[in-house]
């Protein structure tokens, strides 16, 4: 099974890309897929489906649920299982109380009920949110305005969550499990926000906004309305302290402990990622 290619959906995503490179560090053939370079793949163009499934038997399955048609991600794991793909692993999210996301659990139940082998990933929140991602140019303006509270989130680095998704396409002792990842400990956005302005030298602050004004923001920013309120919902669930519980699925599929928040912003900032 090692031999035959697999295929890494997202393969240029904070955590696709991360996947693609403990592969080829393993020197198991991999095939990296997006929209836009290496393997082009779209959920949206089946014509693209073929090309990317042809001789693979695993799968990193990122289904972005929120930009992409449920029905078209259903249809893509139906294909891959008639291609012959016999393991997949799903990057999924974990819900409140650890189990999953109601936006995740259909997608859950469909890998258990299409592949023989099968690994879901409930991930917490990514710690490289914001390093890389939508709250990178919060941080950069100084303000992470949101609509949190004082609810804390066990942030996860997504370092982690790719070294236990190539454990998993590459070993059969993964297969049937379900794993929460979380950071070693939950924290605030004004704890996260004390820690950047330490580590990088500039001035970040939290403040706290309601759900109309943090809507705003986002719309402004050109967001399109379903994801608006989608990360919306995602906030003031960490106000109610959905987020907080620490869970041991990195020390579960590893065999050791996850890396903390504080080593992260440590490693961010000396790699330039917060710098004019």
């Amino acid at each position: 099974m090692t031999r035959a290619p697999i295929l890494v959906l997202g393969g240029r995503g904070k955590t696709g890309r991360r996947v693609v490179a403990r592969l080829r560090d393993l020197d198991v053939p991999v095939r990296a897929a997006s929209r836009t370079t290496g393997t082009l793949f779209d959920y949206g163009d089946r014509t693209t489906w073929g090309p990317a499934l042809e001789g693979v038997q695993a799968l990193y399955l990122v289904p972005m649920i929120e930009f992409v048609d449920l029905a078209d991600i259903s249809a893509f794991v139906h294909r891959a299982a008639e291609e012959g793909v016999q393991r997949v692993v799903l990057l999924s999210a974990r819900g409140e109380g650890g189990g999953a996301h109601p936006h995740q659990e259909p997608l859950e139940t469909l890998v258990r009920e299409s592949v023989p082998q099968w690994t879901i990933l409930r991930a917490g929140w990514f710690a490289q949110n914001f390093s890389e991602d939508y709250l990178h140019e919060p941080v950069m303006s100084g303000e992470l305005a949101l609509p949190a509270g004082e609810g804390r989130e066990a942030f996860v680095d997504a370092e982690d969550i790719a070294d236990v998704a190539a454990a998993a396409l590459t070993d059969d002792r993964h297969a049937g499990q379900v794993y929460e990842l979380t950071g070693p400990e939950a924290l605030s956005f004004r704890t996260v926000a004390s820690l950047i302005s330490e580590a990088s030298g500039r001035e970040v602050r939290y403040t706290p906004v309601d759900r109309a004004t943090y809507a705003g923001l986002l719309t402004r920013q050109g967001y399109p309305d379903d994801v608006v309120q989608a990360v919306a919902d995602l906030m003031e669930a960490i106000a109610r302290g959905a987020g907080e519980p620490v869970a041991d699925g990195v020390n579960r599929a590893l065999g050791r402990p996850p890396r903390s928040f504080a080593d992260y912003v440590k490693e961010a900032a000396a790699s330039g990622a917060w710098k004019d």
